[in-house]
């Protein structure tokens, strides 16, 4: 027999020293610590034995199946004698573990050696009738073991993946064997992970094999409350202890349970995969607020699963207006008529959708468009409705298989998109009726112009402005509106800017009243309204002060030509017909004009507009004045 004092036996080494050792040797990767496994060809999912020398009292970890044993007991050899070993400790029932457990019992020379493991493992493992291992429940011993230099302890980690899960803390070396926990699946055999990216390993093996992130959080909190160096698992690579702590925090992040997404396809890899994508999809909508970033991110995430170009949404926000969502436009959304093979889907239930889809694939319809571009078009049923209130266009870049992996991503993203755009159509709708409620606060509800309130609030902004620019920039061409116009500013041109009001008034509006009657009235200052909003700007700021007197504020290069504009707007209210009772009743205004000369008070410039109005009134009335400048 050859023992640890021989060349054979790998002596500890360095993290790189440890990465190309022999391992065709026990290797020491801690103090009385070895690894006695066997690297199994073409096999993802590798297999660990562990040795904790102790004398006479030695304790083997995980003994591992039929087919490593002679092996493992080739290396055992090498650093004590088989018969050393009194503790065999199985960190669950699996036969990756307990395979060798009957080859072991015909080996067994001693009357001390014991069963180490948890009373529901003992459950099962009591069916390979062993004749010489008696069972050592951990719980029944305070979940602990005390060897020759050191006592070993057992944390208890239920479900993962097994109910009497446990794993084997050695506060000396502080190693952690871990049993299935920070296992991994390793197309090439590594004993050592020399980075995160080990992590992708784990992945797939943890999704599929653990029942749940809240049975895998459980059990890595267990773990976390010891100081840990090593992590030493039973399938993939001992995790160094640089990697100890970001393989905690990136495992406390996965959904486990796997299988519950399958649909008859097992394929790990693929399965996890599509579980990734969802957990994307997920953080998307929690992270994201702005649809643009939502789309933009499903789109990515997307295309890891098919060849996408682009994604379009059409979404109803009421019973007559549909809003077209485009990446051309960054998402922001226009109010369209759908396309026919759209307009078909909208409304549909899922009974109306199955039958008309021919495929009888009732997830999604899989053909091409009017320019042949193959497309997926994909109905969003309204859980409330449960009608298709929206539906995802998705242009590819190829013609993809309509088969079961295809429906299977498709249903899996049907959900999330769903969320996606019905959250969006419920902010687009809370914002319009935000809009309303704002509008009605600043409008008019008889004509529809803004109030005196807001004229005072936002007019009073314009002339701070002026003020400002005035005050703060060097002088250029003189302008003939006046000293203190916007446009004597540096590279700008006279009369680009300013502000102007006009002041008008409906002349003998009493009389329409008193010969009328106020309901009449109320048709005149509409239709006035109406024309003043057909005649103004989209910057102009058309107001109702009160009654019938009215107010125009305009800005920029209108500014220049105010006056005229006043006779144009005078013209064509002069041209308003009513009909009967006042088909013979002509209408007619006066307006007062006035420029705002910097720094000059809004009070004021409504006084000067009021004083102009006047004038035209006494002057004969249907007639435009225009304010002496105040400076």
């Amino acid at each position: 027999m050859r023992y640890r004092n021989e060349e054979s036996v790998m002596p500890r080494h360095t993290l790189d020293e440890l990465s190309r050792a022999d391992t065709h040797h026990a290797i020491e990767i801690a103090d009385r610590i070895w690894w006695v496994g066997y690297p199994q060809e073409d096999d993802i999912f590798q297999c660990h034995v562990y040795l904790i020398e102790q004398g006479d009292q030695s304790v083997l970890i995980d003994p591992g199946s039929v087919l490593t044993f002679r092996h493992m007991l080739r290396k055992i050899e090498e650093v004590i004698p088989f018969s050393h070993i009194r503790y065999f400790v199985c960190h669950h029932e699996d036969p990756d573990i307990t395979g060798a457990l009957p080859l072991i019992d015909q080996l067994i020379s001693r009357d001390d050696a014991v069963l180490v493991t948890h009373w529901r493992t003992k459950m099962l493992v009591k069916h390979f009738g062993l004749r010489l291992l008696p069972f050592w429940l951990v719980e029944e011993h305070d979940w602990k073991l005390t060897l020759e230099d050191r006592t070993v302890e057992f944390v208890f980690t239920p479900y993962a993946h097994f109910p009497g899960a446990i794993c084997t803390f050695d506060p000396v070396s502080r190693v952690l064997f871990s049993s299935d926990i920070f296992g991994g699946l390793t197309p090439e055999f590594a004993l050592i992970a020399r980075d995160e990216s080990y992590f992708e390993a784990m992945r797939p093996f943890h999704e599929h094999y653990m029942p749940s992130r809240d049975i895998l959080g459980y059990a890595l909190r267990a773990i976390e409350r010891h100081p840990i160096r090593i992590i030493a698992p039973q399938h993939g690579s001992i995790i160094p202890e640089h990697l100890v702590s970001p393989m905690i925090n990136k495992l406390k992040t996965l959904d486990c349970g796997l299988y519950l997404i399958a649909r008859g396809d097992t394929d790990i890899r693929k399965l996890s995969q599509l579980n990734q994508t969802l957990r994307d999809i997920t953080q998307t909508l929690l992270i994201y607020r702005d649809f643009r970033d939502i789309a933009s991110s499903l789109l990515d995430i997307t295309r890891r699963m098919l060849p996408v170009e682009s994604m379009e949404f059409y979404a109803r926000l009421d019973e007559n207006r549909v809003l077209y969502l485009l990446p051309e436009n960054r998402y922001r959304g226009i109010e369209a008529e759908p396309p026919p093979p759209v307009a078909r889907i909208l409304d549909l239930d899922r009974k109306q959708w199955s039958e008309m889809n021919m495929a009888g694939v009732a997830e999604f319809m899989l053909a091409h468009d009017d320019d042949q571009v193959p497309t997926l078009m994909l109905p969003l049923f309204s859980p409330g409705k449960g009608t298709a209130q929206a539906v995802t266009v998705v242009k590819l870049a190829e013609m993809v298989a309509a088969n079961e992996d295809l429906r299977q991503i498709i249903e899996q993203m049907s959900v999330p998109l769903q969320v996606a755009v019905e959250r969006e159509m419920i902010y687009r709708q809370l914002d319009m009726e935000r809009q309303r409620i704002y509008e009605q606060s600043i409008r008019d509800p008889l004509t529809g112009l803004f109030t005196r309130l807001y004229m005072q609030e936002v007019v009073q902004r314009l002339c701070d402005i002026q003020d400002r620019s005035s005050s703060n920039s060097p002088v250029s061409t003189p302008c003939h509106l006046g000293p203190g116009c916007l446009c004597n500013i540096q590279n700008h041109s006279p009369g680009s800017c300013g502000v102007a009001m006009l002041m008008l008034d409906i002349d003998h509006f009493k009389q329409v009243n008193d010969t009328y009657g106020h309901n009449q009235g109320d048709v005149m200052l509409r239709r006035v309204a109406a024309e003043i909003l057909d005649t103004v700007r989209n910057s102009d700021i058309a107001v109702r002060l009160g009654g019938e007197e009215f107010a125009i504020f305009a800005v920029g290069d209108a500014v220049a030509g105010i006056v005229s504009f006043a006779e144009r707007l005078r013209t064509r209210i002069a041209m308003i017909r009513f009909e009967e009772p006042m088909a013979e009743r002509a209408v007619t205004v006066s307006i007062g004009v006035a420029v705002r000369q910097s720094p000059e008070t809004l009070l004021d410039l409504i006084q000067r507009a009021d004083i102009a109005l006047y004038e035209a009134k006494n002057s004969g009335r249907n007639r435009v004045c225009r304010a002496v400048e105040s400076i």
